[in-house]
């Protein structure tokens, strides 16, 4: 940016030019989203006012208030964008980001209510609504102007408040108030009924403005210790060393939030300590447009110190000139009637103030050793910055200045003065984890939360205390700072709205053309390569390398050592977020357009799937997005990755519904859905697959196809085996079997056979599904073998073989069990998919437990269960995890086996599974038997007993009412009656669905039980 009478260079930030001071002027802003505090002010009852004026009269009675308006809104570099004959609409934090532009609001509120107050007009009452928000910014070009407008939701939500106001009032959001907190004084009024929003919000008034200092207010936030900084403070405390040869000025230099305040304010302190004396001051925001603000600061710091001093005099201006004593009064606002002062020339003055500021500085400095303190120089007035420029020069021994400062407000002065710049880096992982463990606490629980902070932070202090206080006021995370315990997964760590304006004005300081190259990589995602922004940006060669040169200086899009070639990256993910986020929705897509087709265009990338849906997600291409997530979904599925699989066609689903309505379009939405059962039900999302059914199935009925409405039915019938009663199952599976035979399709019919094997055997009906079973599995053993879309014969096969083994297993034909084990174990070893090495183990720790072989059965039953747990195949980890305690209990592993039981339990009730509800119910309560609890036990089984029985899982209630035979102690009539009564009860449910293993269980106890009683006669 240049200016535009000299041609000098100007930061994006300075609102005036550095070498000839004329106003700067900025190129028009092209529409983007900002975050931003909107101010909405009007005049109370103004129609009352006007309504008897003549028009001349009316505006002449208004226009005072609204001058006073736009003069406080430009005071505190607010933006009137839009005037409303009785008030206005002002945005601040736009077009240039500010990261004050809360804090900056709220002042300019209070001033425009002050200065419509002076105007002595009673009837002049203003009320004041302030938001902070998410915006989008434009310009409105009409034919004798141009308007900065702003749009969305925030605006109305910043109307709302000032029409709730009371006269004379300001009333803020709570986004606004947690954004100005500290630096203003808010009173809570509670939730108010606002026009338009459904629900109450929270409200705050203004009570004034706060006299905490900058670095006060961001102390008292601040919710970590002071970490690190080995480098800087030995820097520091060499140059506090060499004071005494003459002066020494030391600059931290450092982006918003790197730690320069904390660093210099932990040195002085460490100094005063020593004995040094403190002068500090801060330049502030809110008063860059007062003269003189910063210096009027440090003369009553050196008048306080002076003041605590014995050895010196109370009051150093009594030492000094006439002149000076003037000059130095009237920096601090005393009266002054010396004639002599007020015939000074403006220049004259001016140079009395910076020789009186010097002079009283090395008077103080030359009785003790004193650091003098100025912080945030990117924020001082122009009239101060002279005077400090002369004070950081002054050949004083004794003296350390020292300054902090951004880069972009770094003085043009700071080389003339020869300071010493120390470079605030971030802090290295050592030190970011170790302020980590401070805030969140060291335990290892919170581990990878702490990576990911690290790594979406890259380490700058503030931006780590934020994110952790985000999380924690959210509910995420859960406990006092220091122990603190994540409570919910984290999907993304998002950008705290504290930070947001700081990243925003780096942002701002670079050129359009750089913008450009930033927006194209932060669609690219977090690394990018030269190579593929060369051929989106379309910038001559040495146009972008410049650019890419000017963003790795403001380490904001770097390079890194990488194979890829030219590989960058984001500095942190906050920067690419908050530039993606800029953009409007439209250059978005446009953005998301260009690089899909880009990438569509590079074989490099065609297989990549899921980058190919991302793009064609955001850039609206549902067509695309459908194809290329259904390819991502499938490409996850073959290395069982379900989880991810599930999700990619969930988005190709949506992206399909998109597109226009047709019977085809309905076709492939059948389909997919069928073919997504798959992804759904490994990754145990059992109602999500019922609903895939569900929903296959309304569409196939609206187009009138039976073939697909069959396919829907029988996954549909499916998933009802895991989720609903037995009864309902058998009846559903048993109509898609006959409904299948009669379309002749094999692949269908096998897996309707499948599944109506799986019903009968849920529901205690061995023999029916061992017969079922076998039907299925002499077709997929053959030569002309046929699966549905979505799987293959061999992994039906294998299915077949696992649920058969059960059903034999639990019939005690142990030999044919093998055999089919066997047979399951060879396929699981030949497609060496997880989920078939799964299915075997489940099904070979089943018969090892038939075998009565507890300790083989845990040894492959963990194996799978591990293997479940690391692919994500959350369907039979409840299951797993059930018989696995089950084969801890017979081994005599009781605190083992509750554990894994209560585990199982929890698992299965989180997924919807439920039989595995019931059978980890009863052998948990046998567990908790073995540990001594006899009550609870007794009640466990009560329960699952009954819920076995109301839901028709005959199997399990027999197992339930032989484990109360098993827990009930015989120890009088009646609960040796119980106890008969639940043997007799097991051996007849056992006898008619064929469990001859638990009924020849239940016949040796009762046997035992009655001869035991024949004895006693």
């Amino acid at each position: 940016m240049h200016c535009v009478a000299c041609q000098s260079t100007i930061d994006p930030g300075d609102s005036w030019c550095p070498k000839c001071g004329a106003a700067a002027r900025r190129a028009d802003p092209e529409s983007e989203r900002r975050f931003v505090t909107i101010l909405r002010a009007d005049v109370v009852d103004s129609t009352g006012l006007v309504a008897e004026l003549e028009p001349e009269e009316a505006v002449s009675r208004l226009e005072p208030a609204l001058a006073a308006m736009r003069a406080a809104v430009r005071q505190f570099g607010g933006i009137v964008s839009k005037e409303l004959g009785d008030g206005l609409a002002a945005v601040f934090g736009a077009p240039i980001a500010d990261d004050n532009h809360a804090p900056l609001a709220c002042h300019a509120a209070i001033e425009l209510v002050r200065r419509v107050g002076s105007l002595g007009d009673p009837g002049l009452q203003v009320r004041v609504g302030l938001h902070s928000g998410h915006v989008v910014a434009y310009m409105v070009a009409s034919e004798f102007s141009k308007v900065y407008e702003i749009g969305g939701a925030a605006q109305h939500l910043a109307a709302r408040l000032e029409s709730a106001a009371e006269a004379n009032q300001i009333y803020v959001s709570e986004a606004c108030q947690r954004l100005a907190d500290g630096h203003v004084r808010f009173e809570f009024l509670g939730c108010r009924a606002l026009r338009g929003f459904s629900q109450p919000l929270p409200v705050y008034r203004v009570v004034g403005a706060s006299d905490l200092s900058s670095w006060r207010v961001r102390r008292a936030r601040s919710i970590s210790r002071f970490f690190d900084r080995t480098t800087e403070r030995a820097l520091l405390g060499r140059a506090a060393e060499c004071v005494g040869a003459g002066r020494q000025t030391v600059l931290l230099l450092g982006d918003a939030g790197i730690g320069k305040s904390r660093l210099a304010h932990e040195f002085a302190q460490q100094l005063k300590a020593d004995g040094w004396r403190l002068i500090d001051a801060e330049c502030s925001p809110n008063l860059q447009g007062a003269p003189f603000s910063t210096l009027k600061r440090l003369l009553l710091s050196i008048l306080d110190a002076a003041g605590k001093d014995p050895d010196g005099p109370s009051d150093p201006r009594k030492d000094r000139p006439l002149i000076q004593q003037c000059a130095l009064d009237a920096v601090l606002d005393l009266p002054i009637s010396e004639p002599q002062w007020n015939e000074l020339e403006p220049h004259a003055r001016g140079r009395a103030i910076s020789d009186a500021s010097c002079a009283i500085v090395e008077s103080v400095a030359g009785r003790r050793r004193t650091v003098l303190l100025v912080e945030d120089l990117h924020w001082i007035d122009r009239a101060s910055d002279t005077v400090i420029a002369a004070i950081a020069s002054l050949q004083v021994p004794g003296l350390l200045v020292l300054l902090t400062s951004r880069p972009n407000g770094m003085p043009v002065w700071i080389a003339r003065c020869r300071a010493e710049v120390v470079a605030m880096r971030p802090l290295d992982d050592d030190s970011g984890l170790a302020m980590l463990a401070d805030m969140l606490g060291p335990s290892a629980a919170n581990a990878d939360l702490k990576s990911r902070i690290i790594s979406h932070t890259a380490n700058v202090p503030l931006f780590i205390e934020e994110v952790c206080r985000g999380l924690r006021d959210s509910g995420t995370l859960r406990g006092q700072w220091g122990d603190l315990a994540l409570v919910r997964p984290i999907d993304e760590l998002g950008i705290p709205t504290s930070i947001q304006g700081v990243i925003a004005a780096r942002l701002d300081r670079v050129s359009r053309q750089e913008r450009s190259v930033l927006q194209m990589a932060a669609a690219l995602g977090p690394r990018s390569r030269a190579a593929m922004l060369r051929k989106l940006v379309e910038l001559p060669e040495n146009v972008l390398q410049d650019c890419l040169a000017a963003l790795d200086r403001a380490e904001l899009l770097v390079r890194i050592d990488s194979e890829l070639d030219d590989a960058l990256e984001f500095r942190h993910e906050m920067v690419r977020q908050v530039t993606y986020d800029s953009m409007v929705e439209k250059v978005r897509e446009g953005i998301h357009a260009r690089i899909l087709e880009t990438l569509e265009g590079d074989g490099a990338y065609a297989d990549e799937p899921d980058t190919l849906c991302y793009h064609a997600v955001r850039a609206k291409d549902w067509r695309r997005a459908f194809g290329q997530g259904r390819s991502a979904g499938r490409k996850c599925l073959s290395r069982s990755a379900f989880a991810d699989a599930a999700n990619y066609f969930e988005i190709a689903m949506d992206a399909l519904d998109k597109t226009p309505m047709a019977p085809l379009r309905e076709a492939d939405a059948i389909d997919l859905r069928m073919e997504a059962r798959a992804a759904f039900i490994a990754s145990g999302q059992i109602a999500e697959w019922l609903d895939l059914g569900k929903e296959a199935e309304r569409r196939a009925d609206a187009i009138d196809d039976i073939g697909r409405k069959v396919a829907a039915m029988t996954v549909r019938a499916g998933a009802q085996n895991f989720y609903g009663a037995p009864v309902e199952a058998v009846a559903v599976n048993e109509e898609v079997v006959r409904l299948a035979e009669g379309w002749d399709n094999l692949g269908w019919l096998n897996l309707a056979r499948y599944g109506l094997g799986q019903a009968y055997f849920l529901a205690g009906c061995y023999s029916d599904a061992g017969q079922t079973l076998a039907l299925a599995h002499a077709q997929l053993a053959g030569p002309q073998a046929s699966a549905p879309i979505g799987t293959t014969p061999r992994y039906l096969l294998l299915l077949c073989c696992m649920m058969k083994s059960f059903t034999h297993t639990v019939m005690g034909e142990l030999d044919i069990a093998e055999q089919l084990q066997q047979e399951a174990a060879a396929i699981a070893a030949e497609t060496n998919r997880p989920y078939d090495r799964v299915a075997a183990a489940y099904s070979g720790g089943w018969l090892m437990l038939g075998r009565n072989e507890p300790a083989a059965a845990a040894a492959v039953l963990e194996d799978g269960y591990v293997l479940a747990q690391k692919h994500g195949i959350r369907l039979f980890v409840p299951v797993l995890a059930c018989h696995l305690g089950i084969a801890y209990l017979e081994q005599g592993l009781f605190d083992r086996a509750r554990g894994m039981l209560t585990e199982a339990r929890e698992e299965a009730k989180a997924v919807g599974y439920t039989s595995a509800v019931l059978r980890s119910s009863i052998y948990l309560a046998l567990a908790t038997y073995r540990l001594g609890d006899v009550q609870a036990a007794q009640n466990m089984l009560r329960e699952a007993r009954n819920t076995a029985r109301q839901q028709g899982f005959a199997g399990l209630e027999a197992e339930a009412l032989f484990g109360e035979a098993v827990v009930t102690p015989s120890t009088s009539e009646e609960s040796r009656a119980a106890i008969l009564a639940a043997l007799h009860g097991t051996i007849a449910i056992a006898s008619e669905s064929g469990a001859l293993p638990l009924q020849r269980k239940a016949e040796a106890m009762l046997n035992g039980m009655l001869a035991r009683d024949d004895e006693l006669t």
